[in-house]
């Protein structure tokens, strides 16, 4: 069965959304557009208007090239927003197996436990670890014989007027919301891979105005921060360094941009208010702030990772992706900032259908986003719309086609038809001319007798 689904990037710098078909939890893009961010400054929404008309200009470029007329969408947002605690939830099996019943018990227990603020809603609830009887670090406790379950859970919440400001810009776009997901969240889903996850590995998405950092362990996210600094003050330091234009001081960053190599040529930049004469500028000084800018947003990244006290359970090393990625050297200033661990720059999962246009580390989270619909999220994770996610089969016993005995109405229509068919045929005996008794009721074993057949006997012996 197939299913369409649309995913939307909500960025400081640019909106993307993706129109793509999953079938049996493969993805096949359909159509995406791409607009400049507007009304949104480091993750946050700072103009409700300006924001709806960028969002509804990248959805309608993706529905015009898709041909579909989607309304509701699966969302980004920004880990600007995003709080996180840890909760544990405990629950008894009382039929011994682990069924997704008792999983959907426990991690709603987890939540209840949680101490969430009144101003905050609940993202994500994540198990990262789940303990059977006294057994620990079960993968999957599905199907497990056991007495007791316990879930220890990272849940990833959000301000209640953040998220209905982001809510309030997509419905004005004419799209409603069917799933919210932590960018960081998303952009790791579509740059790990199973080793990696399996190791531990802590994902950095370095954007425009802002870098998240996800630390994950085990099966699921344990812990993710940001930091309010991306490309473009890169840009804006340049800008202010060479007195020239933002779009000069783009195009330099762009072009000449290197953490490694430096150089003495000069180039020729126009002047910010002066038409009519060029600044002679070394990229040696291009070089200088370039690097000590990224050296310092890669700098509180680590602070931010020592802090997390997950360091030492991060076996895979760093993941490197977002839009400033594809500045030359960063992989080698990220390693010696991140000694002795290994560092990698991510592109986000090459999936059918892909534009070459969206094969750049800069589009790992809308890609995350398509990825997460489609199954690649973590297992047994409680969504923003308090459903738990899984991939298990659910079997569900039908009861209705089962008797006991039978019920006192078909008792009655028995009776009736048998006195119609005695005043009919007055000598011909009744098909069911068996009258209803309690004797017919079956024996269901002598540990538990049929209580009808209790009934029964007792009055007997009164009367």
């Amino acid at each position: 069965m197939s299913n369409t689904i649309l995913a939307i990037d909500i960025g400081s710098t640019k909106i993307c959304a993706i129109i793509a078909e999953i079938e049996d939890s493969k993805v096949q893009i359909q159509g995406h557009g791409i607009a400049k961010s507007q009304g949104i400054k480091k993750g946050a929404i700072t103009n409700i208007e300006l924001a709806s008309k960028a969002i509804k200009k990248a959805i309608n470029d993706a529905k015009r090239i898709a041909g579909s007329n989607i309304s509701s969408a699966t969302v980004s947002i920004s880990n600007a927003y995003a709080k996180s605690l840890n909760s544990t939830g405990v629950v008894n099996i009382p039929h011994k197996d682990i069924s997704i019943k008792e999983i959907n018990r426990v991690m709603q227990t987890a939540l209840y436990n949680a101490n969430v603020p009144n101003e905050y809603e609940v993202v994500h609830v994540l198990p990262y670890n789940f303990r059977v009887d006294d057994q620990d670090f079960i993968e999957d406790p599905f199907g497990m014989n056991a007495s007791r379950m316990e879930a220890d859970v990272n849940i990833i919440m959000t301000q209640k007027s953040n998220l209905s400001n982001l809510k309030k810009a997509v419905r004005s776009a004419g799209v409603e919301i069917d799933g919210i997901v932590l960018s960081g969240y998303a952009s790791a889903i579509a740059v790990m891979d199973e080793d990696e996850k399996e190791l531990g590995v802590a994902v950095i998405d370095l954007g425009g105005q802002t870098s998240n950092l996800v630390v994950h362990t085990g099966n699921s996210i344990r812990y993710n921060d940001f930091l309010g600094v991306g490309s473009n003050h890169i840009t804006n330091d340049l800008s202010m360094a060479l007195h020239t234009p933002l779009q000069i001081a783009e195009g330099v960053k762009i072009r000449h941009g290197n953490l490694v190599e430096t150089s003495n040529e000069v180039i020729e930049l126009p002047i910010i208010g002066d038409e009519e004469n060029r600044n002679e500028v070394s990229l040696e000084i291009v070089h200088s702030v370039i690097f000590s800018r990224v050296e310092e947003a890669l700098m509180i990244l680590a602070k931010s990772l020592e802090k997390s006290a997950l360091k030492e359970q991060i076996g895979a090393g760093i993941i490197l992706t977002g839009g400033m990625t594809k500045l030359k050297g960063i992989r080698e200033l990220a390693q010696s900032i991140f000694p002795a661990m290994p560092v990698r720059i991510a592109y986000p999962s090459d999936i059918e259908g892909l534009f070459d246009e969206l094969k750049d580390p800069a589009y790992s989270t809308v890609i995350g986003l398509l990825l997460y619909k489609a199954g690649e999220h973590t297992q047994y994770e409680i969504d923003f719309q308090q459903e738990l996610l899984h991939s298990k089969e659910m079997y569900e016993e039908n009861l209705n086609d089962i008797k006991i005995a039978n019920t006192v109405n078909e008792v009655e229509d028995q009776k009736a038809a048998q006195a119609v068919k005695q005043e009919s045929h007055p000598k011909k005996e009744s098909l069911d001319s068996e009258a209803f008794s309690f004797d017919d009721l079956p024996d269901i074993g002598k540990e538990n007798s049929n209580p009808f057949k209790k009934l029964a006997n007792w009055a007997r012996q009164l009367f």
